[in-house]
Formats: structure tokens, sequence, C-alpha cells
């Protein structure tokens, strides 16, 4: 509920899809909920309103088939991600139990949450693992790095498409990462990446999320 929204406003069936199309581009998203009386209709998005003969006309003159997916406001944020993932949403409708419209979250705001949940912002570097399912164990992984008075502030595990190993992202507390490397190559660790420097760290930042999203649209 506190990733809503206050900004980005809901149509209403009396609005025209020229007045969708200003919203959407001042607000550089490419869906809105149409909602009459807290009552959610449906998804309307830039390409019904292109297909749209008399774009002027109120959205409600028209005969829309507008799909409606949604959220309930005490989902999971992992669920918001999901839904956006397996509809291309830029904007997810929020409801309450009775099924009101409650707000929308958007995509921006999705990625912020996304950041913190992954301790992204935090300083620190990254260590990407290369392995086999039945090598993953967490618990030696910590041992490891924290055996190198360092702490793992978060863990991301994804398995790459056409393969049968694991991916094991793991973000440090430090940007000196060359005692915990060499310590991980004495064990046998298949250490695919390290980054230690901001440039390379926003590279891999971006590369991650859009494969954590290909991740949730499985």
């Amino acid at each position: 509920k506190d990733l809503l929204s206050d900004v980005v406003p809901a149509l209403k069936t009396s609005d025209t899809g020229l007045r969708a199309l200003s919203w959407m581009d001042i607000f550089r998203i490419s869906h809105l909920p149409i909602v009459n009386n807290q009552e959610f209709l449906g998804l309307i998005s830039d390409t019904d309103i292109y297909d749209l003969n008399m774009a002027d006309e109120p959205i409600g003159n028209h005969k829309l088939s507008l799909f409606s997916p949604y959220v309930v406001y005490d989902q999971h944020i992992y669920d918001v991600m999901k839904l956006v993932a397996e509809n291309r949403l830029t904007v997810v409708p929020v409801l309450n139990e009775k099924k009101q419209y409650l707000g929308l979250i958007t995509m921006n705001e999705l990625l912020y949450r996304f950041a913190e949940m992954s301790a992204l912002k935090d300083p620190g570097g990254l260590i990407v693992l290369e392995l086999n399912q039945n090598d993953y164990s967490l618990t030696h992984i910590a041992q490891i790095v924290e055996g190198n008075d360092a702490k793992i502030l978060s863990v991301y595990v994804s398995s790459p498409d056409q393969s049968t190993k694991l991916e094991v992202t793991l973000k440090i507390n430090r940007t000196d990462l060359t005692s915990i490397v060499q310590t991980l190559n004495r064990y046998n660790y298949n250490i695919k990446a390290s980054y230690m420097e901001d440039q390379n760290m926003d590279s891999f930042y971006s590369n991650r999320y859009e494969s954590f999203m290909r991740f949730l649209n499985i």
C-alpha cells in the first residue's frame, strides 16, 4: 500500500482518449486504469487508444475489450513484479478486499523498492558465482565471506536460460573483494564475475533487474 502513487490519476469513462494519451505522456507510462466511483473497470493502453477511430470522444463511447490485472493492497511486492512481467505493464492497479480501487503502482516506484530490497543502494561490491545446484550452500559461502571480516548484504539466485547451473549473486559490504575472491578460489568456487567499481555495478544492476523480471515471467 505504501507503493501507491499519489500523482498519477485514474481515468473516468467520461475522459477522452486524447486526455489519456496526454497523461500517459506526462507520466511516461503506457497504461492507465479506468475507474468509476471506486469501481475498477480495467486497464487501457496507448495502443488501445490509437486503435480508436475518434480518440477525442469519451472513452465510455467506445466498445473496449479491457483487461483487468490487479493486486490486492496486502500482496507481496514479488506478486506485483510477477504481474508486471507476465503482462508487460507500466502501472499496476491496487484494490482492497472489496475490489474497490485504491490507486496504482508505477514502474519507477517498483524499481526503487526493488533496489531497496536488494541492498543496491548500500556501498559494497558484488561477486557472481556459477555452480551446480547440488553444490549450493549459502551457509558455507557466508562462512567464507565472514571469515574475511565482511558481511553478505543480499543474495540473488537465478538459473540462466538453457543452463543446469545456478548463478549466485552476492552483495558484500566491502568494495575490496580481493581476499574473499582468493578464498573462494581456494575452495574451488567458479567466480563468474566480480564488481568493485560504481560504473561497472550500474551496468550490472540494470542487467540483473531485466534477468529478474524474466525469471518472474517463467
